[in-house]
């Protein structure tokens, strides 16, 4: 097993265009289906630095900053933002893109942990994630902060 990866190995981007099968009664997005694309693009980016199967442990506070509409264009990045020793915190940002006006609005964005599992299901230890730029260290430091307050809240800490 390799000891530890950068971030940019596991950096996901996905797109998803709005339909009207995604959207509720105000004809906006529905705040689920967004949900379920931030899981899924987190839990490629869980599996490719891992290099395992995953399952979503948690999701923090996610909150929506701006409707999303029929036809719009969901853009959301994921990367790898700190590695425990079988968990991982991915970090996961929205952003709408109206494609007719050229405008591009944040949606959402949210930390989910993820759990790498052997053949079993069982937790295995992960590679460590190398934190390279800046932004990628302060995220890192960030998220290590963040894992101490879920451990403190679970009465693990």
């Amino acid at each position: 097993m390799i000891d530890a990866k950068p971030v940019s190995q596991s950096v996901v981007t996905m797109t998803e265009l709005v339909h009207p099968s995604h959207t509720n009664a105000l004809n906006s997005a529905f705040g689920g289906v967004i949900v379920s694309w931030i899981d899924v693009c987190a839990a490629i980016c869980a599996m490719r630095h891992a290099q395992r199967h995953v399952v979503t442990a948690s999701i923090d506070a996610l909150n929506f900053i701006n409707p999303v509409y029929v036809g719009w264009v969901v853009n959301l990045h994921a990367s790898v933002n700190y590695v425990a020793r079988t968990s991982m915190e991915i970090g996961v940002r929205a952003d709408a893109e109206n494609p007719i006006m050229g405008e591009t609005f944040h949606v959402a964005s949210a930390y989910l942990t993820f759990v790498a599992l052997t053949s079993d299901k069982r937790p295995v230890v992960i590679p460590k994630v190398i934190p390279e730029t800046d932004i990628e260290k302060r995220r890192y430091a960030a998220a290590e902060k963040r894992r101490e307050v879920r451990l403190a809240m679970r009465g693990k800490s």
